[in-house]
């Protein structure tokens, strides 16, 4: 046998008003049916919950007991709604977020920083990932959200840029560099960078310009320059 809020809203109006007819005119209610909804609930807990006379009503000890347990339940279900409203217009509830190495300094901090103000009752779950990892849990709906280089194969996925990143070459100052032919003038030289275990997007595409620029094969054995973004 279970309580209904309907009933326990009713009780505890009831219990503020003490009087049938004031208390039905703020539930919108006739006075027999609230008469109706009290009897059921005193059925239910096994005793009264109020002593009528004509002139008065007051509430008895075990509807005392349980005036201090509704408020308390019509409390909680009042913020579970309530939190179910804001989690159905995207304002609570929890945001699962993917993001990489790139995506750290340059955007995620201060974005995370302006959600949660305006966003407080929202749980964010945040993993480091590559970009291969992230597209496989956006696929899977292990994710919401991932944080990834572009562009992206797969169809079912929604996508749209944050920011445009620059690759830089850094160099001695002794070395003879052609700034017209770009990085082919770099072609015959040797680099360094992060291994692919760190990035294999940014590790492949850098590979792919260097290709493109004329590099016949990338060498990682002199550190004479480095190559970042």
């Amino acid at each position: 046998m279970y309580l209904q809020v309907e009933e326990l809203h009713s009780f505890v109006v009831l219990a503020d008003e003490l009087h049938f007819g004031r208390a039905s005119k703020r539930l919108f209610v006739s006075q027999p049916a609230l008469s109706k909804q009290i009897r059921r609930l005193e059925e239910k807990v096994g005793g009264a919950l109020f002593t009528r006379t004509r002139r008065k009503v007051e509430i008895t000890e075990a509807g005392r007991v349980l005036l201090a347990g509704a408020d308390k339940v019509l409390r909680e279900d009042e913020a579970a709604l309530s939190l179910a409203r804001e989690a159905a217009l995207g304002r609570a509830g929890t945001l699962r977020i993917g993001f990489g190495i790139a995506s750290v300094s340059e955007i995620l901090p201060r974005t995370i920083l302006r959600f949660r103000k305006t966003y407080s009752q929202v749980e964010l779950k945040m993993r480091d990932m590559s970009t291969p990892a992230q597209i496989a849990a956006l696929v899977e709906g292990n994710i919401d959200i991932g944080i990834v280089r572009l562009p992206i194969a797969h169809t079912e996925l929604d996508s749209l840029p944050l920011f445009h990143e620059q690759l830089v070459v850094a160099t001695s100052g002794s070395l003879s560099y052609n700034s017209r032919q770009g990085l082919a003038a770099l072609r015959n030289q040797p680099f360094v960078f992060f291994p692919r275990a760190t990035s294999a997007t940014l590790h492949d595409h850098v590979l792919g310009l260097c290709r493109r620029a004329g590099f016949l094969r990338p060498s990682f054995r002199r550190p004479a320059n480095f190559l970042r973004s």
